[in-house]
C-alpha cells in the first residue's frame, strides 16, 4: 500500500507537476486540519517538520498524525529548511484533498495520479488552487511569527496560474523594510538587491560595528561596478576577475593590508549569497592573500613607562586609570570602552567583558589596579566606566569612536608631549606590562610553568597562542651568549 508519506517525500513535485496533480483534483474532503510547520523556534540543531491530524473513521476523533520530515533536516540554513517544508506542505495538502486517507488503502487514488492528463476533472480546479494559496498564506504567516522566513517570503502572495502549467510568484516586497525587494527568480536578482538581503541575513550574527564595516565596503565596491562595468546588473555576473581588478586597484592604492581586510569581509558577504543559492560559487576564496609587512606596537622601557605614568598622575588621571586598565588586566583598549559600571563587582574583586575571543570573560581586579579605583557603589550599574570627563556617566558614542576619543587624547596629551612615533599607543602598554610579568615569572620557574601561569593571567586561549603572542613582543630574551664564542 504506498504511504502517504511516501508521495509526499520521495516523490515531491516539481512546480509544474504540481499544476498537473491539480488538473486531476476533484475530491475535497473535510476530514483533515491544515498542515502545519514546526521550525523549532529557529534552532538548527532540532528536528523540523510538518505536522496534521486525521479523523478516525473509528472513533470520529481527530488523530495527530506521524510527523513528516523528509530530507528537510539534513540543510544546515533556516531558508532552505523553510523553503523545503513549505513545498512538503503544499504537496501534503494537494495529496490530502485528492482523498488520501492514512486509515485506508490508497493503492486505487495512486493508480489515478500516475494516469495521463486529461480534460474532464477540471471543474473544481479554481476551488483547490484556491484552497491551496490560503494554506500556503497560512504556512508563510505562521513562519513570520517565528522571526524564520526569508524575506524573499515574507508577505508573499502564491499566486497559481490558470493559463501556464507552473506556479507563478509575483514580486515580493519585505512588509517590514521596503528596501529589501527581491524577486524569487534568483538568477535575475540585482548584485544591489542582493547585498542588501546578505547583509540583512549578516546584521543577525555579528556586531554592530562589524556590519557598518561591511556595509562601508559593500558600498564601495557596488560604486566601483557601476563605474567600471555599467551593463552588469545582476548577482551573477560579477565575475572572479571583475573581483580580482578590485582588489588589485585597492592594494595599488593603499596597502596589500588594506586589500586584505577588503578580501576577508566581501568574502564573508560572498558566502552568505552562496549558503542562500544566490550565486553557485564564493570566487573571493581562490584569490589569494597577499604577503604584508608584520605591525605592531613597541614595547615601552621601564623607564619610558615610569615617566608616562608620573606625567599622568599631573595631567590627565583619568587617562592613566584607562591605561592602568590596559597595563594591569591586560584588558584591549576597545575592552575598557566596553566596560560598564555592572560589570565591576566591587565584593569579589571582578571584572566581567566581552573579549576579543569570548563573548564574556571574567578577570581579576588586582590590588595594585583595585585600589586606585574610586567609590563606585552609588554611580547607576548602566552608565560607562570611562567617559571623556569622568568615571561613571552616559556617553551617547558607540565603541569604536569611545576607543578613538582616548587614542587621539593619548597623542595629544602623552605621544606630543613626549615626541613618541607611530609605533608607540596606549597598546604598547599591554605589551610592556606582559613581558615585564613573564620575566618576573621566569625568575623562578621554567619557560612552561612560567608560561602556564601567565596564560591565566593574560586570558589567552591557548599555549600556542600565547607562545607567538611572546615571540612577537620579545618577551622572552636570551642571557648574554658572548662565552659561547671563546
Amino acid at each position: 500500500m504506498p504511504s502517504i508519506y511516501e508521495h509526499l517525500i520521495l516523490k515531491t513535485k516539481i512546480e509544474h507537476d504540481l499544476e498537473h496533480d491539480l488538473e486531476h483534483n476533484s475530491i475535497v474532503s473535510p476530514q483533515f486540519t491544515t498542515p502545519k510547520i514546526y521550525i523549532a523556534k529557529g534552532d538548527l540543531s532540532k528536528r523540523w517538520y510538518v505536522y496534521f491530524s486525521f479523523r478516525n473513521p473509528k472513533t470520529g476523533k481527530l488523530e495527530r498524525m506521524t510527523n513528516v520530515y523528509g530530507k528537510v533536516n539534513l540543510y544546515k540554513t533556516k531558508e532552505s529548511r523553510l523553503s523545503l517544508l513549505l513545498k512538503y506542505k503544499k504537496n501534503l495538502l494537494l495529496l490530502l484533498k485528492k482523498g488520501f486517507n492514512p486509515f485506508i488503502d490508497n493503492t486505487e487514488l495512486n493508480d489515478q495520479s500516475n494516469k495521463p492528463f486529461t480534460k474532464e476533472k477540471t471543474k473544481d480546479k479554481k476551488v483547490i488552487l484556491s484552497t491551496i494559496d490560503s494554506a500556503v498564506k497560512i504556512a508563510i504567516k505562521e513562519a513570520i511569527r517565528e522571526n524564520m522566513v526569508p524575506l524573499q517570503l515574507r508577505d508573499t502572495p502564491l499566486k497559481i496560474s490558470e493559463n501556464k502549467k507552473n506556479l507563478e510568484t509575483t514580486k515580493i516586497t519585505n512588509p517590514i523594510n521596503k528596501k529589501y525587494t527581491a524577486n524569487i527568480n534568483k538568477k535575475e536578482m540585482s548584485f544591489i538587491k542582493a547585498f542588501d538581503l546578505a547583509l540583512s541575513l549578516k546584521e543577525k550574527t555579528v556586531s554592530i560595528g562589524t556590519i557598518k564595516d561591511y556595509r562601508r565596503k559593500v558600498k564601495l565596491f557596488i560604486v566601483w561596478m557601476k563605474e567600471t562595468h555599467p551593463t552588469k546588473k545582476n548577482i551573477n555576473e560579477i565575475s572572479r576577475k571583475d573581483l580580482l581588478d578590485y582588489f588589485n586597484e585597492i592594494v595599488l592604492k593603499t596597502s596589500a593590508r588594506n586589500r586584505n581586510n577588503y578580501r576577508t569581509e566581501l568574502a564573508s558577504i560572498f558566502q552568505v549569497l552562496k549558503n542562500n543559492e544566490l550565486i553557485t560559487e564564493n570566487f573571493i576564496h581562490s584569490i589569494p592573500v597577499l604577503k604584508t609587512k608584520p605591525q605592531r606596537n613597541k614595547t615601552y622601557t621601564l623607564k619610558e613607562q615610569q615617566k608616562i605614568f608620573d606625567y599622568l598622575e599631573k595631567e590627565d588621571q583619568l587617562l592613566l586609570l584607562f591605561i592602568k586598565f590596559v597595563s594591569y588586566s591586560f584588558i584591549r583598549p576597545i575592552e575598557v570602552c566596553r566596560l560598564r559600571i555592572k560589570d565591576i563587582n566591587l565584593e569579589n574583586r571582578t571584572i566581567q567583558f566581552k573579549a576579543k575571543n569570548s563573548p564574556l570573560k571574567t578577570k581579576i581586579i588586582p590590588a595594585i589596579l583595585f585600589n586606585d579605583l574610586p567609590d563606585l557603589s552609588k554611580l547607576d550599574k548602566m552608565s560607562f566606566l570611562f567617559t571623556p570627563d569622568k568615571i561613571g556617566a552616559f556617553w551617547d558614542a558607540n565603541e569604536t569612536n569611545r576607543r578613538d576619543h582616548f587614542s587621539k587624547r593619548f597623542r595629544s596629551v602623552v605621544k606630543d608631549h613626549f615626541k613618541l612615533n607611530i609605533d608607540y599607543g596606549i597598546y604598547s602598554f599591554r605589551h610592556t606590562f606582559i613581558s615585564k610579568l613573564y620575566r618576573k615569572l621566569r625568575e623562578k620557574n621554567s619557560p612552561f610553568e612560567a608560561k602556564s601561569n601567565l596564560m591565566l593571567i593574560t586570558g589567552h586561549s591557548s599555549m600556542s597562542s600565547l607562545d607567538k603572542y611572546l615571540r612577537e613582543i620579545d618577551a622572552e630574551l636570551p642571557e648574554d651568549y658572548s662565552k659561547l664564542f671563546k
